[in-house]
């Protein structure tokens, strides 16, 4: 049935999982910044502080061990002096290389230079220290430097840093909380100002009310944007009166004249029956005018429409046209469904679902069932696919049993935004193996009219 248009619909537009406003990724991305820079800063500090400081200590136990090497060769009895109280120096002869084996191993087994030994003392504490180690055939030198307290000021050093990580990254909050709002104060003043333009049929300038900045351009532009599109707009609804002044007034000479020739008693039954059909062809032209108007406007119509005397209209204007076709049309259901809407919208959506049931039924019936807040037109012909309930209401879509036949696809279109107008619903599904239940249903005001 469906024969689809050569323009194909626009995909939809992918919807990211997760949205975040512009406020808040401007303060994400200084907090970010903040955070980044000063972690790296304190890392390198930290970093630097290290290598500065085992470098300064490396030197100095390099120039003292040498030192204490030399004064042991100058005087092997008088005991070495340091300039540095944290520092321990041992000596050991050839003869004590098993002993010192035996009581620290882990000194034995080290080779010159400098090493660092760390640990725990029997009563738990931590200790550590820098170890360096001169080793001659006959004298082993060995000097400690205690490294305990520094390694204390290092832990404290690092907890202060990291501190100022986290106080900077909070400053580095603020900071962008308060540029973000500064940021944004004139897009969010240019937004209510746009919201508030669009109430009146003359949008309000916007350029005028900000500085010639970023923002105030896009003020220019959008203030373009609206003056074109205003025009456009001003030219469309011109265009729909001009057009329905026009055909108005043909209209009304085509049914001023089918009205005196009806009333002339001469005319013979053939003559009388296409004078009907003019008319009523002249009538549904009237009342798809009045429609197409109201949509061009965008405006509700009022008025008490008799569902169940439009329907009927419309099938005896429709058993006219049947030309023998084997087909029933009938009206059953809730006489008394008053809808406040012109009777020119209702004959407009209706009959585009019955002329659709009409013309794809070539035998059985049409059934239009009225009920308390609903109209269903049922049919018994070939029936609709899920894919095609889908899609009817595109505009340029028809059917696949559509074949050959008259018809732009835009009537279920029509209906559609006559529905949105007026908060109805329309939906046409399958009605089982043959046939297609096409429900209308009036969400808006009822008007109760007693049935004498």
């Amino acid at each position: 049935m469906v024969e689809e248009s050569s323009q194909e619909p626009t995909p939809p537009r992918r919807r990211t999982r997760f949205r975040r406003q512009l406020r808040s990724r401007i303060i994400l991305a200084f907090v970010l910044l903040g955070f980044g820079l000063t972690a790296l800063f304190a890392w390198a500090t930290n970093w630097t502080r290290n290598r500065v400081e085992n470098q300064l200590v490396e030197d100095v136990m390099n120039r003292n061990i040498d030192e204490y090497a030399r004064q042991y060769f100058t005087n092997p009895d008088q005991k070495p002096e340091f300039g540095v109280q944290q520092m321990l120096g041992r000596v050991v002869k050839r003869d004590r290389f098993e002993a010192l084996r035996q009581e620290q191993p882990d000194w034995y087994e080290l080779g010159e230079g400098i090493h660092n030994i760390s640990g725990r003392n029997p009563d738990g504490s931590a200790f550590s220290y820098k170890l360096a180690v001169r080793k001659t055939p006959d004298e082993w030198f060995f000097l400690a430097y205690d490294m305990t307290q520094a390694t204390r000021g290092e832990a404290q050093f690092q907890r202060a840093i990291w501190a100022s990580v986290f106080v900077f990254t909070m400053l580095s909050l603020l900071v962008g909380w308060w540029s973000a709002s500064r940021v944004m104060s004139p897009v969010t003043e240019l937004a209510n100002r746009l919201k508030q333009s669009g109430r009146s049929a003359e949008p309000e300038g916007l350029a005028t009310h900000f500085p010639d900045d970023e923002v105030g351009q896009l003020a220019e532009a959008l203030d373009d944007y609206a003056a074109r599109l205003t025009e456009v707009v001003q030219r469309d609804r011109e265009f729909n009166a001009d057009v329905s002044h026009e055909l108005r007034t043909p209209l009304a000479v085509i049914k001023g004249a089918v009205e005196l020739l009806l009333s002339r008693p001469d005319v013979d039954d053939k003559t009388r029956s296409r004078l009907q059909r003019i008319q009523r062809a002249e009538q549904q032209c009237t009342d798809l005018i009045s429609a197409l108007l109201l949509l061009s406007r965008n405006e509700r119509g009022h008025g008490a429409t008799d569902v169940a005397k439009v329907a009927e209209q419309l099938l005896d204007a429709h058993r006219a046209q049947l030309g023998g076709k084997p087909l029933e049309l009938r009206v059953e259901g809730e006489p008394s469904l008053v809808v406040d809407a012109p009777e020119a919208a209702v004959s407009v959506a209706l009959g585009n679902l019955i002329g659709n049931a009409v013309k794809y039924t070539t035998e059985g019936e049409v059934v239009v069932r009225i009920g308390k807040r609903s109209v269903d037109v049922i049919d018994s012909g070939p029936g609709l696919s899920e894919e095609d309930a889908a899609k009817l209401f595109q505009r340029g879509y028809r059917g696949t049993h559509a074949g050959h036949s008259q018809g732009g696809g835009i009537g279920l279109s029509i209906v559609r935004r006559l529905c949105a107008l007026y908060a109805w619903e329309v939906q046409v599904r399958p009605g089982g193996a043959r046939g297609v239940i096409a429900t209308l249903t009036f969400d808006g005001p009822m008007i109760s009219i007693p049935r004498a």
